[in-house]
């Protein structure tokens, strides 16, 4: 099965807007960008994933991606995640794409062992999806196949997701991880994400511990 990443980038330097009480803007941009490259390195090992496509409007972004062996697709100035993911499927559908994984950028800790088993899952005419610590959001999606369903990122999606693949008569399945539930928009996410680097592990990504406790 010819499975391609998607991965939607916001510009780096408005990133992670809600930090901003407890980070600095560079501060937020090293954590962005820190989060991006693990997302790209670990996705890109994985041998069921065929390629990586990495969409933007960030210049910044699509230099890192294509650093890591990602393609890339420039997003318009005016254009919205879910437009953009659509657009994104297409190209990759007429690479004869028959799943798509769309990733955010900002899953410190995600493992390729995540992406393998989110694979595994799939059948045909299926989603898998992984949801946020908040059971609200949607922090991985595989569609199989491409465009089965209309995106519905943003607040409740998966629930959306899910009615949305119910609805297109496709199988739905759950993915629960810790790992994939936990991405870093809040204060205190930011809190759990420097209690696990104090673990000793994952040392190339950012610390900010000042931050955290000041927080």
């Amino acid at each position: 099965m010819s499975i391609w990443a998607i991965i939607p980038v916001k510009p780096l330097k408005n990133a992670k807007s809600r930090l901003s009480p407890v980070l600095s803007p560079d501060q937020r941009f090293d954590l962005a960008q820190a989060m991006l490259r693990h997302v790209l390195s670990v996705t890109t090992t994985v041998q069921q994933v065929t390629g990586v496509l990495v969409i933007s409007r960030d210049t910044k972004a699509l230099a890192i991606a294509r650093e890591l062996g990602a393609k890339t697709l420039q997003e318009g100035a005016l254009s919205n995640l879910n437009p953009a993911l659509m657009r994104a499927t297409m190209v990759v559908a007429s690479w004869r794409a028959e799943a798509v994984l769309i990733l955010p950028a900002d899953l410190p800790f995600i493992k390729a062992k995540d992406i393998r088993r989110m694979i595994q899952l799939a059948v045909d005419r299926s989603i898998v999806i992984a949801t946020d610590n908040a059971r609200d959001g949607t922090n991985a999606l595989l569609v199989r196949p491409p465009g089965a369903i209309e995106f519905a990122y943003g607040g409740g999606s998966f629930r959306r997701h899910t009615q949305g693949a119910e609805a297109a008569g496709l199988k739905a399945f759950t993915y629960e991880s810790e790992r994939v539930a936990l991405d870093i928009d809040l204060p205190e996410d930011l809190a759990t994400y420097q209690q696990i680097l104090s673990g000793g592990r994952f040392g190339h990504l950012p610390s900010f511990p000042l931050a955290c406790s000041a927080g």
